[in-house]
């Protein structure tokens, strides 16, 4: 799994610890997301392009919903692995 796959899986899993099931379909909704297997929780950043843009996305359609405190939320559960990137690798959301 590439980073930005762990990175969102650790914020999708996050987000279901508060909101439950609703976190899986919302970042269903997020292109170039797809879901691997929800059970363990595999998901992929797929497509062309930025992949960071995906990350933020994924950040933003939870922010829609909830506000400022899922995007500090996406920021606690991407820390540890953010931790170990170069600074111009992190995605806009979780700086």
């Amino acid at each position: 799994m590439d980073i930005l796959s762990q990175i969102a899986t650790r914020i999708i899993r996050e987000q279901e610890l508060i909101i439950g099931p609703l976190a899986w379909s919302e970042a269903g909704k997020v292109r170039d997301i797809r879901i691997v297997d929800q059970k363990t929780g595999e998901v992929a950043v797929e497509g062309i392009g930025d992949h960071k843009l995906v990350i933020d996305a994924l950040v933003a359609r939870y922010e829609r919903l909830f506000g400022r405190a899922s995007i500090e939320v996406c920021k606690e559960a991407a820390a540890a692995i953010v931790a170990d990137l170069k600074p111009e690798d992190v995605p806009e959301s979780l700086r």
